[in-house]
């Protein structure tokens, strides 16, 4: 068996680790963080999730006339330390791969590592994975910078 591949971003937060663990698993969060305008050239066209273990998620976006459904099964909820669930895209199917976000609290903030597992095949894909969730990262704190801070 083949080593998956790794990709892993890493990122301090000013906000609590309670609110950085929600913004995952609120569908009105997501769509200003993880796609739509804020994050690349798409359109929202539906999110929807069951934020509970063996509960599924799809993300629909629209990227240049082209439908993209992200889906996945959250696999673990620890709030607001741990959450780890399946990734793919509707198409990839049954090829799925795992993502686990570790929040740790800090005195101010907390820090966020999110590590993305993929099979071997994903190789050649694994840097533009990570640059991917370091840009939804960084949206994500912009969206709860205080006004004028962002």
């Amino acid at each position: 068996m083949t080593k998956p591949v790794q990709a892993v971003v890493l990122h301090r937060f000013t906000i609590s680790a309670e609110r950085v663990f929600d913004a995952w698993l609120d569908v009105t969060l997501l769509g200003r963080w993880m796609y739509g305008p804020a994050v690349r050239d798409e359109r929202i066209v539906r999110l929807a999730l069951e934020p509970k273990v063996g509960g599924k998620f799809s993300f629909v976006v629209d990227r240049q006339g082209t439908e993209v459904d992200h889906v996945g099964e959250y696999l673990e909820i620890d709030r607001p330390r741990r959450l780890v669930f399946t990734w793919a895209t509707r198409d990839s199917l049954p090829d799925t791969s795992r993502v686990i976000v570790e929040i740790t609290a800090l005195d101010q903030g907390c820090d966020v590592k999110l590590t993305h597992e993929m099979g071997a095949q994903w190789t050649a894909f694994a840097d533009k994975a990570a640059g991917a969730w370091a840009k939804m990262l960084t949206a994500l704190e912009r969206m709860f910078a205080p006004p004028g801070r962002s």
